[in-house]
């Protein structure tokens, strides 16, 4: 497995990062054995670098996380580096909610649920508006001196919303969407990373399924999976995309790789961006995503993927207001 420095953070982790928002509970029923077998065979293979969320089931995903984990924890602490959100509170409307209070009281809900004694990452989930950005560094700029946490960023958040942030204390990584069908932050958040050299973790570069060649415009979700509400997973515009990672799956097929090797493979040779999260609830999933670090694609490899993906439809996704 490849590494890398997570820009300013110098945290050096594995190029794929093992994702938790399907070990929460927001994508249908998750069997918490073979998740955690899942997490172990990540291990197995190179993976040294994992995200969650308090917000993922209630922080079910962390205690899953620190369970799976819990010997490198207790006997190697610096072989792993656990990034982890906060900034969400499930319960109450808004949701957003980057305050004193509720930072630091996710904080000590998170160093609790993975069993810990700091965070190597601590990331903000989602813009608060309501809360001054300069504020909420402030509040986390608390925590990383009295050691709780080591390493501040951001998830979902815009470049203006970084630069003020930045103001009080240096946003050192950015966890947002992407891939072939979700490019937003193109146009101004990559350039704005790239030029204050923050560490870019990437989420759903598979579109949350969209781009694992496992999909038809007849796949069910369960009643709690969050993709059953959501435009991107049904009608003309699944459609119009599923033919779309068709034509890239031939492409793939041609190169010997698989479509979502192809995916996650263009999404860490973009320019600015250091890590690809990948999530699994079993083993059988883990080793063609992983596999994808390795694969190089030329110039022309990246222009033929534009060419085809072009032709498809972009999506929003899932945000603590819903899904759209």
């Amino acid at each position: 497995m490849q590494t890398i420095t997570l820009g300013r953070s110098k945290l050096e982790v594995s190029r794929i990062a093992f994702g938790t928002w399907q070990l929460g509970g927001e994508w249908g029923s998750v069997d918490a054995d073979e998740a955690k077998a899942a997490i172990r065979h990540a291990i197995d293979l190179g993976v040294s670098f994992f995200d969650t969320a308090q917000a993922y089931g209630f922080g079910a995903s962390e205690r899953m996380l620190g369970e799976a984990l819990r010997h490198e924890l207790d006997t190697n602490r610096d072989s792993v580096i656990i990034a982890t959100k906060g900034g969400i509170n499930p319960g109450k409307d808004p949701a957003r909610d980057s305050s004193r209070q509720w930072l630091r009281e996710g904080v000590h809900s998170s160093l609790a649920a993975l069993g810990v004694d700091y965070i190597d990452l601590y990331q903000v989930h989602w813009p608060d508006e309501r809360t001054a950005f300069e504020d909420t560094a402030g509040y986390l700029q608390e925590m990383v001196a009295e050691g709780l946490i080591r390493h501040v960023g951001v998830s979902n958040f815009d470049a203006e919303q970084m630069e003020a942030f930045s103001t009080v204390r240096p946003v050192e990584t950015l966890q947002p969407p992407y891939h072939l069908f979700r490019r937003g932050i193109e146009a101004e958040v990559l350039p704005y990373c790239i030029e204050h050299n923050i560490g870019v973790l990437v989420y759903s570069p598979l579109g949350s399924g969209l781009l694992t060649g496992r999909m038809t415009k007849d796949t069910t979700f369960e009643e709690d999976d969050w993709r059953r509400r959501a435009s991107a997973y049904t009608g003309g515009k699944l459609e119009q995309n599923l033919a779309v990672v068709a034509e890239l799956a031939e492409f793939a097929q041609q190169r010997g790789l698989h479509v979502s090797q192809l995916a996650i493979a263009w999404a860490l040779a973009k320019p600015g961006v250091h890590v690809a999260i990948v999530g699994a609830r079993s083993r059988a999933n883990i080793e063609r995503s992983l596999a994808a670090a390795d694969v190089e694609l030329s110039d022309d490899d990246m222009a033929e993927i534009e060419r085809i993906a072009a032709q498809g439809v972009q999506v929003e996704g899932a945000s603590p207001e819903g899904v759209v």
